[in-house]
């Protein structure tokens, strides 16, 4: 395989994860941390990371809205729950 159709196949990937995280709400970060390692954040700060790296400016908060598909203090308000 070459590295574009890989890279193809990895964004694919990710946003397919992306869209299901953003789907399953009634799943709670603390949820996914306890069961798999990672949480919305976490995937929200390798996303942020992986652009600094490249060279584009981008903060936790963009970031985050990319995953949540909303601001994370709307998500906050809409779906945590105690």
């Amino acid at each position: 395989m070459d590295s574009k159709t890989q890279t193809e196949l990895e964004a694919a990937a990710f946003r397919r994860l992306r869209d299901h995280l953003r789907n399953r709400t009634d799943v709670q970060n603390i949820d996914l941390m306890d069961l798999a390692g990672f949480c919305r954040n976490c995937l929200s700060r390798w996303y942020q990371e992986s652009a600094n790296e490249m060279g584009i400016k981008m903060d936790k908060d963009e970031a985050r809205e990319i995953v949540y598909g909303m601001t994370y203090g709307d998500w906050k308000r809409r779906y945590q729950t105690d």
